[in-house]
C-alpha cells in the first residue's frame, strides 16, 4: 500500500476547524492522520512531502468548469481542461452542461464519465441539464440523470426561463437533495449587450447588460425556491444588489446559495475601454460598486463559494469584433494567485474562510464525498506557496484556449503540488 508524508506544512482545514504547521499522513489513497510536526514519521512511509512554507489543503474544487467536450473541443477538452485544473491546485472540477449536445441524457453523463477515466487526471462532477436541450421546454430526465452520477442541474450559459418549468425542477430536485445552479439573466433586458449598462457603456457607444437584468431572475429564483423548499445555488454573482438579495433570502431560510468568480471581485467594466474581447463575460464585469458588494459577500458568508466559470474559447473566436466575440475567460489556473492577491493578502479573509469558499462548501452544496482532511477521507490534497510571485503566461497553461485578461499580471500564491487520491498529479515546474 503506497504511502506519503507531507511534513511541516500549515495544515487549513474548516471542516475540522484547524489551522496549524503539522504533518499529515496519506495511506492507500485516503487521509490517516493528521501528526505533531516535528515528531518522528508517523511510520514508514514511501514518500515524503517536505511542506515547510506552504499551506496544505483539502483538494480545491471548482463548481462551475466549461469543459468544451463533446463539441467543442477545439475550445478545451476533457483531458486539457483537467490538466488546467490540476496546475490552478484543483483536485475536482464540476462540469456544466453547455455542450454540443448538451448533458440531457444518461449516454452524455457516461460519455462525459468515462472520458474522464481515462485522462485519470483530475476528479470531474457532471451537472446534468435542467430542460431537455437546454432549450427551457420540458425537464430534462432528472431522475436518469441523478442515476447516471449527475451531482447538481443546470441550464447555465441560459436561465431556465419559463417560471412553471423551474418550479417543477425545483420539486423533482427536492427529492434527489439536489441543488438547482442558476445563470440568473432576463434575456429581455439584456439581449444584444457586450458589457455592463452604466457610464462607460455610454461613453463607449456599446449596448449594455443592466444589472436588472440579473437582479430581477435572482429574485424569481428566490421565491420559488421559497414555496417549493428547493435548493437554490445562484451562480457568478456579479452585482452588490444580487448579493443583498440573497442574503435577505438567506435571513428568511431560504435555501440558497451562491458563488463569485475571482474577476468578479477584481475587475470592473473600466477594462473594457480598450475594447479587448477578453474583458467579455457573462455576467459583465459591473462598476466599483459592485466588486466591494462582492467582497463583502464574500466577507460575512452570503456568498458561499469561490468558483472560476472557467469558459475557454479558441483564439480566433476571440479575435472577433468585440460584439461578435464569445462572452468567457480561462479562470482554474489563475484562481488562486487572484483570490491570495485580490482576498487573503488584501487583508479581506483569512485561509480558513478561503479553503472553505473553494473546498468544503462546494463539496457540500454538490453533495459529493471531498473537502476535508479526516481520516478516512479520499486524499485530495493541494498545497499552495502562499508567498510565491510569478508572472502570468497563457502560453504557458495547460488549457487549450488562452483567452485571460490577466497575461502579463504578478500574482502572489500558488499551488506547487495537487494530490488526486494519494497520488501527486501536478508539480509546480521548478
Amino acid at each position: 500500500m503506497a504511502s506519503m508524508l507531507i511534513r511541516g506544512g500549515r495544515v487549513v482545514d474548516p471542516d475540522q476547524g484547524i489551522d496549524r504547521v503539522d504533518d499529515l499522513l496519506i495511506q492507500d489513497g485516503q487521509i490517516v492522520a493528521i501528526g505533531q510536526s516535528g515528531s518522528q514519521p508517523l511510520g514508514k512511509v514511501d514518500e515524503t512531502l517536505d511542506a515547510s512554507g506552504l499551506i496544505v489543503t483539502p483538494g480545491l474544487i471548482d463548481m462551475h468548469v466549461h469543459l468544451r467536450e463533446p463539441g467543442r473541443e477545439e475550445d478545451e477538452t476533457i483531458e486539457s481542461g483537467t490538466r488546467a485544473a490540476l496546475a490552478g491546485g484543483f483536485t475536482s472540477v464540476a462540469c456544466i452542461p453547455n455542450t454540443e449536445p448538451p448533458t440531457d441524457t444518461q449516454a452524455n453523463v457516461e460519455f462525459i464519465r468515462q472520458k474522464a477515466a481515462r485522462a485519470d487526471t483530475c476528479n470531474v462532477f457532471v451537472v446534468g441539464c435542467v430542460s431537455r436541450d437546454r432549450a427551457g421546454k420540458e425537464l430534462a430526465e432528472i431522475g436518469q440523470l441523478v442515476e447516471a452520477g449527475a451531482v447538481a442541474f443546470s441550464d447555465d450559459g441560459s436561465p431556465v426561463y419559463d417560471a412553471e418549468l423551474m418550479r417543477r425542477a425545483f420539486e423533482y430536485c427536492r427529492m434527489f437533495d439536489k441543488a438547482i445552479l442558476a445563470h440568473e439573466e432576463v434575456l429581455e433586458l439584456s439581449r444584444g449587450g457586450v458589457m455592463h449598462e452604466g457610464q462607460v457603456s455610454m461613453a463607449l457607444g456599446l449596448k449594455g447588460m443592466p444589472a436588472a437584468a440579473e437582479e430581477v431572475m435572482i429574485g424569481r429564483d428566490i421565491a420559488l425556491a421559497e414555496v417549493t423548499g428547493g435548493r437554490l445555488h445562484v451562480m457568478h454573482v456579479s452585482t452588490a444588489h444580487g448579493v443583498e438579495l440573497i442574503r435577505q433570502a438567506k435571513r428568511r431560510g431560504v435555501q440558497v446559495t451562491a458563488e463569485a468568480c475571482p474577476h468578479h471581485f477584481t475587475l470592473t467594466d473600466e477594462s473594457l475601454r480598450g475594447f479587448d474581447s477578453n474583458f467579455k463575460m457573462s455576467p459583465p464585469l459591473r462598476t466599483a460598486a459592485d466588486v466591494e458588494g462582492i467582497i463583502n459577500g464574500l466577507v460575512d458568508g452570503t456568498i458561499d463559494c469561490i468558483a472560476t466559470d472557467h469558459a475557454p474559447h479558441a483564439p480566433e473566436k476571440k479575435l472577433l469584433e468585440l460584439d461578435r466575440a464569445p462572452f468567457g475567460i480561462l479562470g482554474l489556473e489563475t484562481a488562486v494567485g487572484l483570490c491570495v492577491t485580490r482576498l487573503i493578502d488584501a487583508g479581506h479573509i483569512d485561509w480558513l474562510r478561503f479553503v472553505d469558499a473553494i473546498s468544503r462548501l462546494p463539496a457540500q452544496i454538490l453533495g459529493v464525498n471531498r473537502g476535508t482532511l479526516r481520516p478516512g477521507a479520499v486524499a485530495d490534497v493541494t498545497l499552495i506557496d502562499p508567498s510565491l510571485q510569478w508572472q502570468v503566461d497563457v502560453s504557458t497553461f495547460a488549457s487549450k484556449s488562452i483567452n485571460s485578461p490577466f497575461d502579463g499580471w504578478t500574482l502572489k500564491g500558488r499551488a506547487v503540488a495537487t494530490i488526486v487520491a494519494g497520488r501527486v498529479k501536478y508539480r509546480l515546474p521548478r
